[in-house]
């Protein structure tokens, strides 16, 4: 009889030891960290392969999804985005009956989409070498390890299969955009006078938008050359800004730079920096908040979702009226009928002026933002450090994309309506997403 007792207590004990360990590597491999680095290491390689902002946006937003479906796949309380993205169907098929790492599955799923996204793989493999080497080491079972590949493989291949059908490979051979010689409309800029980028984008699906033009802004103001017009004056007051500028402000529109390739001339020498897009700026935000707030790994894969989707269907509503309205770069005018000599601050960037995309994206960044974490937030940014430039504070994430959005004047590369109008066309745009998805069954964040 003792030693039925002994055999008893030897296999609860070995029981209770096998349900400790599997806590263990629950817990450690729950820490948001993975995701946040694989998010930065998808930046990284953006910046790398020189991917344009709208094109950027878009792989942030399908490898932000495919993090958090998997992650909601197997979680209650989140609601899967199936039926509420347009033609996101359900994700049938996997076995979430075995034992797996939700983490580690939503993390290779992010890191899978995102490898299919952009061009240079083997970034993107090595980092997954040894990222998913450092989450082993957390004492996941093979077994285990193997079934968390495999949903996460799962959830990548549908959400890849969803990403196929958005026209995007129809706009790679779409016609190139005709500059016309009529006065007022947009024509390349110095110094390497590039051709217009993504003139087909409004063809791309949105991801919430019923149509590219749902929130169309107010038509620019209408072009002249009068000193007495309201055109002249908007070119005058950026070419006087301009000419005046404080060290804040150089400091504000340097921060917001975010020109994915800035053509550099010394002499006969032409070389390009590569540097953050707008939307990757958002997304370095959206971790720096995340951490700030302490937030859980399914509450940052939710954070991440909810912004890529609204710097997706941000840079599919700007690109449309930017190729609508076509209007004149302040640089092109104002060296035309005010200083043939006068340069911008900023590269202007290859795409007509009206709206502006940078204040589109932050309207909407800072909307959902606040949404999700109320108002006041204080927080420092530091994504800009790397690329030389120091650490901006905020207390609020409407202060940052107002700032954000001003930075374009400073700049001297967007006239005042463009940024006014782009900043609510972005929070237009917000509250849809706000009204329109829903990713807590109980409480919406």
């Amino acid at each position: 009889m003792k030693n039925f007792l002994r055999l008893g207590i030897i296999i609860i004990l070995w029981q209770v030891a096998g349900c400790q360990s599997t806590s263990d590597y629950d817990k450690q491999l729950s820490n948001p960290e993975f995701l946040h680095r694989s998010v930065q290491q998808l930046t990284e390689v953006i910046v790398h392969d020189i991917f344009s902002p709208p094109v950027a946006s878009r792989i942030y937003a399908y490898a932000s999804i495919a993090a958090y479906e998997t992650m909601a796949l197997s979680n209650p309380q989140y609601r899967s985005m199936a039926g509420q993205l347009n033609d996101l169907q359900p994700i049938a098929g996997i076995d979430t009956s075995r034992r797996y790492s939700v983490p580690l599955a939503a993390v290779h799923a992010y890191l899978t989409v995102g490898k299919k996204l952009i061009f240079s793989e083997k970034k993107i493999e090595d980092f997954q070498e040894k990222l998913y080497a450092e989450m082993k080491a957390a004492g996941i079972p093979d077994e285990d390890f193997r079934q968390s590949m495999a949903v996460g493989q799962a959830v990548a291949d549908h959400i890849m299969a969803w990403a196929a059908k958005d026209r995007y490979k129809e706009t790679r051979s779409a016609p190139k955009f005709t500059v016309t010689a009529s006065p007022g409309r947009w024509i390349p800029t110095p110094p390497a006078y590039m051709d217009a980028i993504e003139p087909n984008w409004n063809q791309i699906r949105p991801f919430t938008l019923a149509r590219a033009d749902q929130f169309a802004p107010p038509p620019a103001t209408p072009f002249s050359t009068d000193t007495a017009s309201n055109f002249y004056k908007e070119a005058y007051e950026v070419y006087q800004t301009g000419k005046n500028l404080t060290d804040e402000q150089k400091e504000i529109a340097n921060f917001w730079d975010c020109n994915p390739y800035k053509v550099n001339l010394q002499g006969h020498v032409m070389y390009a920096t590569k540097k953050i897009t707008p939307g990757g700026h958002w997304m370095s935000i959206t971790g720096i908040v995340s951490r700030t707030a302490k937030d859980d790994f399914n509450k940052a894969a939710e954070t991440y979702a909810w912004i890529a989707i609204g710097l997706a269907d941000g840079f599919i509503s700007c690109w449309d009226e930017k190729f609508r309205s076509n209007v004149v770069r302040p640089e092109t005018y104002i060296n035309e009928y005010i200083d043939k000599a006068w340069i911008p601050l900023l590269q202007t960037p290859p795409f007509p002026e009206y709206t502006s995309g940078h204040s589109v994206v932050s309207g909407v960044a800072g909307e959902i933002l606040t949404h999700l974490y109320g108002e006041p937030f204080s927080y420092q940014d530091s994504t800009e450090v790397r690329y030389g430039l120091p650490v901006r504070s905020y207390i609020s994430f409407r202060q940052a994309a107002s700032e954000a959005s001003i930075s374009r004047v400073y700049g001297g590369i967007h006239y005042t309506p463009a940024v006014r109008n782009g900043l609510e066309q972005g929070k237009q745009i917000a509250a849809h997403i706000i009204n329109t998805l829903k990713t807590r069954e109980k409480t919406q964040p």
